[in-house]
Order: structure tokens, then C-alpha cells, then sequence
């Protein structure tokens, strides 16, 4: 409500003398009606309740602001090459090349267990192998659940229980499993992948290719390979193509500086490269972020990869078109 002017008061108290007054005052009494000049405003401060909830009279805005589009993440992690290693796969090259580059990403520890675990919970946990541990439960996937974030973990090879290898499936690199030792339901098998991006895409989608397929037991080309025929379908989706993210980055680099390569793959890219220090707690923390979670452990002190993931701001329309 606007406050009333300070002319309009006076007027008022005027008019409501003059109902006393002497009939020889008529004349005054006309006069004090007459429309005045009013002097400038002071409104009082507005009460927080009328900002957020304005009255049904309330024209609405010409230009109103479309709801974003929530945000799609996909992150697909491959195994043991070095920065130098990596870039050199024909289609990998690609991607760095169109999209963002982290050129100075380190993964933080050896072997590949404690960087899967550093990914999805901000530390290592103390551990310095790939062997089983029953970790407290919790972790990135839990609080995806907590927060009512679908997602799902792709295991290529898994049959069965995720506790068991075989069939070029690693639990090592399933670090899900390893929060309260459980099998989580949103960790199945890879075959389900295509399938679930022509029906409904998770919010969250991590991949862990097989043995092979990561590079892990087979050639830099056949990772490449593998990647080439794996990532069209992400990039064709609506999913990734209204907001959405594709990180592929390596567990563990091959050099004294485990150095990996790390792309933040997006559409319309601001940079398309960083120098920036950065390691597997800043894609930990780029992926809270992106959902509004905490930040676990070594994440919360961690850079998130944000000129990255920078995008270039809509053309702006002329008017009249």
C-alpha cells in the first residue's frame, strides 16, 4: 500500500473541523478543499512477508523469468594414464579441443581405490590400496538420496551382487559400495544404460567402464574407442544439451606429478581451458555445487572448476524481433 500524502492528511483534518464551524466559514471551507501540491514522499520500510508474497492485485511482470531447466550431471571416470597419455586418443583430442580442459588436474593419491573414494566422499580414508573396507555409510550417492536426487552408477560387466568382481567388473572402482558396505539399488548394470537415456534421464549419472574399456587392461585407442561410441548418446540428449554437464576424467596419472586429464564437457563453453590446480575434490565439489549439497571432507576447501563451467551468456534479441 502506497503511504498517503501529507497534503491529503491535512486536507482531511481540515474538512473534518469544518463540520463545526460557523456557516461564515464556508468560504474558508471551500477554499482548504482545493487540491494542493504534495511534498515528497517517505514511505515506511516494506515488511519481508509483502516481498515475498505479493497481493493477487498485482500486475504481473511483461517479461517473466523462465524456471532454468534443473541441471544434469554425468561424470564418467577412466583408468591410469597421464595427462600426455590420455590427450593423445583421436576422440578424446576432440573433446578437449571443443569443449573445457583442465590442464593442470592432479588426481591425489595411488592407487585407483583412494581417488574413487576422494571423488565421492573428499578423502582417501587413509587407505593406500585396492582392497576391501568397510567405510561409515554416507558419501556422495547418499546424499543424492537424502536430497531426493535421482541417480544411478553404471557398472559395465556387473552381474549380480556389486561386491562381486568378474566379467571385467572392478568393485575398486565402484566406490559406492564401499559406504556401509552395501550395494546401493541405484548402482546397476551398465546394460541398463541405454535404455534408461531413451526413457528418463537420471539427474546424476556416473559411469564406470570395464576393465577394458577404461584403459585399465586394454590400449589408449580402445578407451578411446570406447568413448567415441559412449558419449554421442549423452551428448544427444536433452538431458545434457538444456544445462546439463559431462565430466571425463582419469583415476590416476602414470607420471611422478599425477597429472590426469580431466574434461568439463558442456554446451556453449565460456573457456575452453584452465591452468588452475585443480584434483578430484574440485569435481566433487563442481558436482554439490551444481545440486545445492554440502561440500564432504576435502571438497569444502576445494576450487570448483568454475571457469570451466562458465557458459556464454544467450544472444541478446533486438527488439522487435
Amino acid at each position: 500500500m502506497r503511504p498517503p500524502r501529507s497534503g491529503r492528511i491535512a486536507t482531511a483534518h481540515r474538512f473534518a473541523a469544518s463540520l463545526t464551524a460557523a456557516p461564515m466559514l464556508a468560504l474558508l471551507l471551500l477554499s482548504a478543499c482545493a487540491p494542493r501540491s504534495a511534498g515528497p514522499v517517505h514511505p515506511s520500510p516494506t515488511p519481508l512477508a509483502a516481498v515475498q508474497t505479493p497481493s493477487d492485485s498485482s500486475s504481473p511482470d511483461p517479461t517473466p523469468t523462465a524456471t532454468p531447466t534443473p541441471s544434469h550431471v554425468f561424470v564418467i571416470v577412466m583408468e591410469n594414464r597421464s595427462y600426455s597419455q590420455a590427450i593423445t586418443g583421436r576422440y578424446t583430442s576432440q573433446l578437449a579441443a571443443q569443449y573445457g580442459v583442465a590442464t593442470n588436474y592432479r588426481g591425489v593419491s595411488h592407487p585407483s581405490l583412494p581417488n574413487y573414494l576422494a571423488m565421492t566422499s573428499g578423502t582417501t580414508w587413509g587407505i593406500t590400496d585396492d582392497g576391501f573396507h568397510n567405510l561409515p555409510a554416507g558419501g556422495l550417492g547418499a546424499q543424492l538420496t537424502e536430497a531426493g536426487i535421482e541417480w544411478h552408477a553404471y557398472m559395465e560387466g556387473m552381474t549380480g551382487s556389486c561386491l562381486r568382481n568378474g566379467n571385467g567388473y572392478a568393485l575398486k572402482h565402484n566406490p559406492f559400495a564401499y559406504y556401509g558396505s552395501a550395494c546401493p539399488a541405484q548402482v546397476v548394470p551398465f546394460s541398463q544404460f541405454s535404455r534408461d537415456m531413451a526413457a528418463g534421464v537420471p539427474r546424476f549419472v556416473w559411469i564406470t567402464p570395464n576393465m577394458c574399456h577404461d584403459g585399465h587392461d586394454c590400449s589408449t585407442a580402445i578407451a578411446d574407442q570406447w568413448l567415441a561410441e559412449t558419449v554421442p548418446t549423452i551428448l544427444a540428449s536433452s538431458a545434457w544439451q538444456n544445462n546439463g554437464v559431462l565430466f571425463i576424467t582419469w583415476d590416476e596419472g602414470e607420471d611422478s606429478a599425477n597429472s590426469v586429464l580431466t574434461l568439463a564437457i558442456q554446451p556453449d563453453p565460456l573457456n575452453h581451458s584452465s591452468a588452475k590446480p585443480y584434483n578430484h575434490y574440485s569435481l566433487l565439489a563442481a558436482i554439490e555445487d551444481r545440486f545445492g549439497l554440502p561440500r564432504l571432507g576435502s571438497a569444502a576447501q576445494a576450487e570448483p572448476m568454475t571457469d570451466l563451467l562458465a557458459t556464454k551468456p544467450p544472444p541478446r534479441l533486438r527488439n522487435g524481433a
